[in-house]
């Protein structure tokens, strides 16, 4: 399914291994097509996990952590769905990630038996964990690895099984509703608490989970609400590929009574609701031991309706602008810019920290801006000639036109600024994120985006400015990528970047994510190799813009605009003389 495994000592040329090129049109790719990334679904599912619930059984959760290229630190990668009372758990939610045959890429599943609603993980009950690698996963026969989970000493664990399925680049999705007549009475008092259960098959035979309706209480003739699902997910673009839907009784002690089941294909749900839409309802164990049998009630197709799903570079190649903005951060924490130790020391033989981070983010990003022109501002400095501090200043020194040409231009009035201006402080984001969110205020139409790159050496002084900055630019067509330089700890960009606990000001929520913080030290390679560990990072902070745009436009109710005709040029039709 993956294509064959490489053999040892023989490298294919151009090392791209034996996958087939799929990057997908959504990404930015970093080192342009020299690394085709492939996407792959991991999904989970567990048996006999450790019981630590007294009175009823473990509510488990998967969380996945990669391990970052430099410095082998864990970092979160992603959480499944929580699942109450069961030893067993299939979940749900799946692990998108890329797939590069030449990287090894190191995995951790941490699973937990969740007691309260906190996201910190040191408040619940460790039930073990699994070490693994992606290349270990997908070379496993069929893609599905089975391991012990390991983690508490004396104590069986139960066993983890993963499996990988590349993903089509099938873009669709289905909005789909359901409703059922005559189920199985399975409730001794009452009637039945029904849900659908929606698995589709794999090429080995076995199946996997891919959604699950709500619960419609007391009744035998439920109305499930309308859900919406990619086409991937439901048959990954295999139109005939069995679905096969379970339907279950519901009971709070997680041991749901199973009612009945069917099978259809993503091709029969497409007639949408017809006669043959209509499906029974089987039982097998039933069906064997009774001959008067007909079915345990029918379920219905209501509604198909199928969407496609637009991409980040449909709206870029609809016109779409990205406008790129640079603060840099000037204050007098970062040392003198003329001693080695100073994160601002301007080396002549390499570039500094905040060098590296600007050129790796912007070069890619520049690609995206017609007109390669940025504003490069700087905050925490006192200025000449009469030494105010500013926390909204132009690096090259104009403040009607703070644009610089490329991100060379940015460069060079980085290195003019630290020659004029005195490293001060305080820390204060809020003046130059309202900076942007100005400009972003003033284009919501969909044509422009904007990014906002801070590079910081960490303490913040006006969280609460900052937050209230934040919640008020999510409404607004724009982004925030924070990159964090120096051995500073950085608690408070944690929070700001939302991803855990969406960030709030005033008792007022971010509409949606809009901050990307990333601790530059998790990229700096020790064996010198900057071009990649820079790659990296840039990944690591761009890799949420494309999905923080796609959620402003889908929002907003905003199309991508045609893509103009490509261009053909004029015929010339030449004038003979009689």
């Amino acid at each position: 399914m993956f294509g064959l495994e490489k053999p040892a000592g023989q490298p294919k040329p151009g090392g791209s291994g034996g996958l087939p090129k799929m990057a997908s049109v959504g990404d930015f790719n970093v080192l342009s097509s020299s690394i085709p990334a492939t996407k792959v679904e991991l999904s989970v599912s567990c048996r006999n996990l450790l019981d630590r619930d007294t009175f009823s059984k473990s509510d488990p959760i998967c969380v996945l952590y990669t391990q970052a290229i430099g410095n082998k630190e864990w970092r979160e990668f992603g959480r499944t769905e929580v699942i109450d009372n069961t030893l067993n758990p299939d979940f749900v939610r799946k692990f998108i990630m890329d797939y590069f045959f030449e990287e090894r890429e190191n995995l951790r599943f941490d699973f937990y038996d969740v007691d309260s609603k906190s996201p910190n993980l040191s408040k619940h009950d460790f039930l073990g964990q699994m070490f693994c690698t992606l290349g270990e996963i997908v070379g496993s026969q069929g893609s599905r690895l089975e391991k012990s989970i390991v983690g508490i000493p004396g104590k069986k664990c139960g066993t983890v099984i993963v499996t990988a399925e590349e993903l089509g680049c099938c873009r669709d999705s289905v909005l789909m509703q359901f409703c059922a007549n005559k189920l199985d009475k399975k409730d001794f008092f009452g009637k039945s608490d029904p849900f659908l259960v929606f698995l589709r098959s794999n090429e080995d035979g076995s199946f996997t989970i891919c959604h699950k309706t709500e619960v419609v209480k007391n009744t035998l003739n439920p109305v499930w609400q309308a859900f919406k699902i990619s086409v991937r997910a439901l048959c990954n673009g295999d139109y005939d590929r069995t679905i096969k839907v379970e339907v279950y009784d519901w009971d709070r002690d997680g041991s749901h009574d199973f009612i009945g089941e069917f099978t259809t294909s993503y091709r029969e749900l497409s007639r949408g609701q017809s006669q043959f839409n209509v499906y029974e309802v089987i039982n097998p164990k039933k069906k064997g031991k009774k001959k008067k049998y007909v079915n345990s009630g029918t379920v219905t197709l209501l509604s198909f309706l199928i969407e496609t799903e637009v991409s980040f570079l449909d709206y870029i190649k609809g016109g779409t602008q990205i406008n790129f903005t640079v603060a840099i951060d000037f204050t007098a924490s970062n040392g003198n810019p003329s001693q080695p130790t100073s994160l601002h020391y301007m080396n002549p033989y390499q570039l500094n920290a905040y060098g590296m981070a600007l050129k790796a983010v912007g070069e890619i990003i520049q690609d995206y801006d017609s007109d390669k022109m940025f504003p490069a501002l700087g905050f925490g400095a006192r200025l000449p000639p009469d030494g105010r501090v500013s926390h909204e200043f132009a690096l090259n020194g104009n403040p009607q036109n703070p644009y610089c040409h490329g991100i060379d231009g940015v460069m060079e009035a980085y290195y003019r600024s630290l020659k004029s201006v005195q490293l001060y402080g305080p820390t204060n984001f809020a003046p130059v994120i309202n900076h942007v969110a100005r400009y972003a205020a003033s284009v919501k139409d969909g044509s422009q985006y904007f990014v906002l790159l801070i590079i910081t050496d960490g303490v913040i002084s006006d969280m609460a400015q900052t937050k209230e900055s934040i919640v008020n630019a999510s409404k607004l067509p724009m982004s925030i990528i924070i990159v964090g330089v120096g051995p500073a700890e950085f608690d408070a960009m944690e929070e700001l970047d939302g991803d855990v606990v969406r960030i709030s000001s005033r008792g007022k929520f971010a509409e949606r994510d809009i901050v990307q913080f990333v601790p530059f030290r998790d990229y700096i390679d020790r064996s010198g190799n900057h071009v990649l560990s820079m790659a990296r990072l840039a990944k690591d902070v761009l890799a949420e813009i494309p999905e923080q745009f796609l959620s402003y436009m889908r929002v907003r109710g905003i199309k991508p605009l045609p893509a103009p005709p490509p261009y053909t040029p004029p015929i010339h039709v030449l004038q003979t003389q009689i």
